[in-house]
This record gives C-alpha cells, structure tokens and sequence, in this order.
C-alpha cells in the first residue's frame, strides 16, 4: 500500500488549493478514504472522509462548506479542494486508509495560510 500526497504549499487567507493523494497496493475503489490534518502542536484531527459504498461524504465542522472531498477511482486519486482558507487551517494534510484493520499514512503535505 502506497499514499502519496501532492498540492501543499504557502496561500493567503482567502486563497484555495487542492490537494490530491494518489493511491497504490490495494482496490482503491472498495475503502473509505480520508483525509487528516495536523498542525504544530496538536493532536492530528479527521478533516473529511468518502465513503466508498454510496458515495458520501462527512466533514469536521470548521471546514463545512469550504472544503470538498472527491475520488476519482479510475485514477486511483482522492482530492481535497480547500476554499476560503484560513490561518487555522496550517497544518500537515494527509490522507489515510484503513486496510483490514491496519492504518496506512501518506507522508503529508504542508499547507500554510499567511499572509
């Protein structure tokens, strides 16, 4: 299994990125697959999650209506879109499946909100 993160990097306030996570080793198409964040600091939070049956979606309240979690399984590729950025939201952004109990971790990519 294999999660590598790409699309990090410095945004003003107010600014958008997207962030993809491009997934090998394992059927992409049947696990939910996550995306998690941690800033300096503090404990590593759920940012938002898609589910693989039915296709839907949860979210951690402070990024409801910024950000949108979507897969492509022909790519084998979950994204990220973050809208209306903020300073709270610097962190390391990774994204994770969990695999007959075992988690498995890209290697994160830095998102920094300054101005």
């Amino acid at each position: 299994v294999q999660l590598v993160e790409s699309g990090g990097g410095l945004v003003q306030p107010g600014g958008s990125l997207r962030l993809s996570c491009a997934a090998s080793g394992f059927t992409f198409s049947m696990y939910v697959m996550s995306w998690y964040r941690q800033a300096p600091g503090k404990e590593r939070e759920l940012v938002a999650s898609f589910y693989s049956a039915g296709g839907s979606t949860n979210y951690v309240d402070s990024v409801k209506g910024r950000f949108t979690i979507s897969r492509d399984n022909a790519k084998n590729t979950v994204y990220l879109q973050m809208n209306s950025l903020k300073p709270e939201d610097t962190a390391v952004y990774y994204c994770k499946v969990t695999i007959t109990g075992r988690d498995y971790w890209g290697q994160g990519t830095q998102v920094t909100v300054s101005s």
